[in-house]
């Protein structure tokens, strides 16, 4: 090969090397995952710009990134004021992140260092104070995280379920508006789903019951369990095929048993109403989850009469649950001691949640290795 050949030989391998080096690094620098390739779990959907909705309490999702920081895109719909994110990183668990309507929110997540990092981003709010977009994230070497193979439990209940009026630290009891004070995150099912090393799904409404809320005759848990966001109006149904738990945790009577605002009119509470529309929604959760096991817990703010009450209902609710399908796995029973709550409204506090979850660790511990 005669000189100048060589000569333009070597410079064209070099311009072909430096062209697959700048598209590299144009790719590492504007990575990005949309909110339609993220794996979630919990209610979520997807809305016409292929944004990813967070409904539920604690849905989450995963994903990884190389280099120091990425920015996390979220938005809340125009109809809702605002709502909160909170996100872990390495392992760690960092903050809240408040997200209002005004614009889209780049979240920017910064690591210690310029190495792989994982991150994992919940909802922090309830499905009724309004969904969250996730429009993108945008970083270097961005990978979804699918949804492990470990055992799943969903939890069902009320406002304590939500993680609702437990976090104070940021805005004090009484001031703010409701979601000001809700940490999904910190609620006793993630928690104790996190020391279990399982997977986990919120299907928890604040003010609900089996067959009343806490001030008025509706809408019940069993009228929108099978809404997408449990609005009783919703027109959006959830595919229960999405997700299979082996256990379904169920926490609900706190509010059935309420004295109401005073200002509705209120029956008194009726144990015949209650177990037969509990024995039905099981029935109801059965049609859905055939193989689940179903956990029935009491209310650890449920004191007195009322906390015997409620325990005697649950034992009657299982008998009958148990005669009707005799060849499934029993239902458990789980009976809270009494607690005196450190949040705001009479509800559990962060750290009562943490006790909540180190007192049912060992009962779930049961349920997922049988």
């Amino acid at each position: 090969m005669n000189t100048k050949l060589k000569f333009y030989f070597s410079w064209l391998l070099i311009g072909i090397s430096s062209v697959g080096v700048c598209q590299h690094s144009r790719k590492s620098a504007d990575g990005k995952l949309t909110g339609a390739e993220l794996k979630p779990l919990g209610r979520y959907a997807l809305n016409d710009k292929k944004e990813l909705e967070l409904i539920s309490s604690a849905a989450h999702f995963g994903f990884k990134f190389t280099e120091k920081s990425c920015t996390v895109m979220a938005s809340v719909p125009a109809s809702y004021s605002h709502g909160y994110l909170q996100y872990e990183l390495d392992g760690v668990y960092q903050k809240r992140v408040k997200i209002d309507n005004k614009a889209t929110v780049p979240i920017v997540i910064e690591g210690a260092s310029a190495e792989n990092h994982k991150v994992w981003v919940y909802k922090a709010t309830e499905a009724h104070t309004g969904p969250i977009y996730i429009a993108s994230i945008k970083g270097h070497n961005l990978k979804a995280i699918p949804v492990s193979k470990a055992p799943l439990i969903e939890f069902i209940g009320n406002s304590i379920t939500c993680g609702a009026a437990a976090d104070d630290s940021e805005i004090p009891c009484g001031q703010g508006d409701y979601q000001d004070h809700h940490n999904a995150y910190m609620a006793y099912g993630p928690r104790v789903a996190r020391l279990l090393g399982a997977n986990y799904v919120l299907s928890s409404v604040s003010g609900i019951g089996v067959y009343r809320t806490w001030n008025l005759d509706g809408p019940s848990m069993p009228q929108v369990y099978e809404k997408t966001d449990f609005q009783n109006k919703g027109t959006r149904l959830w595919d229960f095929k999405t997700f299979t738990p082996k256990v379904v945790s169920i926490a609900l009577g706190t509010n059935d048993l309420s004295t109401g605002d005073g200002k509705n009119p209120r029956k008194p509470f009726d144990s015949t109403m209650f177990i037969n529309s509990y024995v039905k929604f099981i029935q109801q959760i059965k049609a859905k989850y055939p193989n689940a096991r179903i956990a029935l817990l009491s209310s650890p703010m449920v004191k007195g009469h009322d906390r015997t009450l409620l325990q005697d209902c649950l034992i009657s609710i299982k008998r009958r649950v148990e005669a009707q399908y005799p060849l499934a796995h029993p239902v458990a029973t789980f009976f809270f001691e009494p607690m005196e709550p450190h949040g705001c409204a009479g509800h559990p506090s962060v750290e009562d949640h943490e006790i909540l979850a180190q007192q049912l660790k060992p009962f779930f511990r049961k349920l997922l290795t049988k």
